[in-house]
């Protein structure tokens, strides 16, 4: 499978860094990047081609338009001339399927996709949507480009792809406010910086840790922690009083219809 990449930003980095890990040939990657010293970082740092025109992107199986949402609407107006059966991957947050199709003279062969932050570390969960006339065998090639930053998730309707958003998309960003918050709590108990610090992130990572290796669900493993009468119970017993779900609920809906809000913003 060869690869052409528009854009080599942090995803685009993330993504084929985690495909050198897993022994991806990374003659088969180019990169069309049009500053020079990202180029020269991109060709030295992991070893591919790398160019700044479109003119040499005709032998590939897959482009990967790894660039702001914003520009993808000109950039789909250079793609459009090169295209003939190459699967194109978009990982430009926010823009529909349906409007790169009409972008790209409605052509089909299109995977629209939605990673997060933690792809940088090869820990990301990706959620993928294939338009129907896409085939099994570019949906295996999109999996195996995603699958080199983390897991992926498959959705059989793209507007889940706004819930997508809320959750995975904006979600380091909560898990950073959370362990801020309590980093801040610890230091208002008596704590030193660091020593709130190494306890919050490291009580965040091994919670996450166990929560994702054991058959036993969140709920539980929860409850398991909250013995009767005990500290945590009087602390989730706070939590609940401040109806802190329904807070994380609302906060998730923010995100989603802002999600939808620039979705049609970025199709027009």
């Amino acid at each position: 499978m060869k690869i052409n990449f528009i854009g080599g930003g942090n995803m685009a980095r993330a993504i084929i860094g985690g495909l050198k890990q897993n022994g991806f040939a990374m003659s088969d990657i180019k990169v069309l990047e049009l500053d020079a010293q990202k180029r020269s970082e991109l060709a030295q740092d992991l070893n591919v081609q790398v160019t700044d025109t479109y003119a040499e992107f005709h032998n590939t199986d897959v482009i990967v338009l790894a660039i702001k949402p914003q520009q993808l609407k000109e950039v789909c107006q250079q793609v459009v001339a090169i295209l003939t059966s190459q699967l194109v991957v978009s990982i430009a947050a926010g823009v529909r399927s349906k409007d790169m199709s009409a972008w790209l003279n409605d052509y089909q062969g299109i995977v629209r996709v939605m990673p997060n932050t933690p792809a940088q570390i090869q820990a990301g969960v990706s959620a993928l949507y294939a338009m129907p006339q896409v085939t099994q065998t570019q949906r295996e090639q999109a999996d195996t480009i995603l699958t080199a930053v983390g897991k992926t998730l498959w959705l059989d309707d793209e507007t889940k792809m706004d819930a997508v958003t809320a959750i995975s998309g904006s979600g380091p960003a909560y898990v950073f406010y959370f362990i801020e918050a309590l980093q801040a709590a610890g230091v208002a108990l008596g704590l030193k910086d660091e020593e709130a610090n190494m306890l919050a992130l490291q009580t965040f990572a091994g919670a996450s840790l166990l929560a994702s290796q054991s058959n036993t669900d969140v709920k539980t493993l929860r409850a398991q922690v909250t013995s009767k009468g005990g500290t945590t119970e009087q602390g989730i017993l706070s939590l609940e009083s401040a109806d802190i779900k329904h807070i994380i609920a609302q906060a998730a809906k923010a995100a989603a219809d802002k999600s939808v809000t620039l979705g049609d913003l970025l199709g027009q």
